[in-house]
């Protein structure tokens, strides 16, 4: 029991240093910041330019709305820069996750060469032995992460880990959330939201199992343009997709909490556009 007990002072080596890790994402690392005093002893924000280090981001929507796009960008910019990824993959196999990379690295202009080396992939999706075993995925992460030096991490999706169980969902998260923490590393926790639930709340399929354990929290949704006054409010016309994104809480570090266009372009790239109340029509 004593052992439980620790002096804040002694916990100084084992604190990580903050600072952005570059999600490839245009228009997302500027939305994270921290603060500091000026020559006024006067605080000010300063942004992160990025994704803040060993944080366990949970990013949540319904389908269509970018989460994996987000996902393989994050991935391939870390590789890009020399970085080892994991990249867990339940949903799909890994040899369709590797043709999705690569036509994502095509759109980004980044040679699949030079990052190929740089990607690991667990595939859950094939093997249910460690897609319903969360001990021995854990496990297998925490082998991968040592062996190979990974500094980032990408799960798509938790969701598929715990399906027809959710009452277990909490503990199966707070596990995965758990080893990252250990290993120290940035990731990306993607999920899928229950058509139930309101579209832009942080909740997925499982409940308060993820928002409540990760450390931040981005919200993907989606609306279709439907009315004449939402044409006339957001300038779009008739049958448009509108898709946003706002973070839902951070508690690592300061953050944007506006909600935000997502523009998904033809080639698959997202990228964060302005506030929604610098593009709507209120007058």
């Amino acid at each position: 029991m004593k052992e439980m007990i620790v002096q804040a002072s002694k916990l100084s080596e084992k604190v990580p240093k903050l600072f952005g890790i570059p999600s490839g994402v245009p228009g997302l690392d500027e939305l994270f910041y921290t603060f500091e005093l000026d020559e006024n002893d006067e605080i000010k924000k300063v942004s992160l330019n990025g994704i803040p280090s060993a944080t366990v981001v949970h990013l949540t929507g319904i389908s269509d709305t970018g989460k994996s796009l987000i996902g393989e960008q994050f991935a391939l910019n870390q590789a890009s820069r020399g970085y080892n990824v994991l990249y867990i993959t339940v949903e799909i196999p890994a040899p369709f996750l590797i043709q999705s990379l690569k036509q994502r690295s095509k759109a980004l202009k980044i040679p699949w060469e030079n990052v190929e080396e740089h990607i690991y992939i667990i595939d859950a999706a094939s093997h249910s032995e460690i897609r319903e075993d969360v001990l021995n995925l854990t496990n297998l992460i925490s082998k991968a992460i040592e062996e190979n030096r990974i500094t980032a991490t990408v799960i798509d999706s938790i969701t598929g880990l715990y399906e027809n169980k959710e009452v277990a969902a909490r503990s199966v998260v707070r596990k995965l959330y758990e080893i990252m923490k250990k290993h120290y590393q940035t990731a990306i926790f993607i999920s899928q939201k229950r058509s139930s639930h309101e579209e832009n709340s942080a909740e997925a399929a499982g409940g308060y199992a993820v928002p409540h354990i990760t450390d931040c929290t981005i919200v993907l949704s989606k609306m279709v343009v439907n009315t004449k006054s939402m044409a006339q409010l957001y300038g779009r016309k008739i049958g448009d997709v509108i898709r946003t994104i706002r973070i839902d809480g951070c508690r690592v570090c300061g953050h944007d909490p506006r909600t935000h266009l997502l523009e998904i372009n033809d080639s698959g790239v997202v990228r964060v556009g302005p506030p929604l109340e610098e593009v709507t029509n209120l007058s």
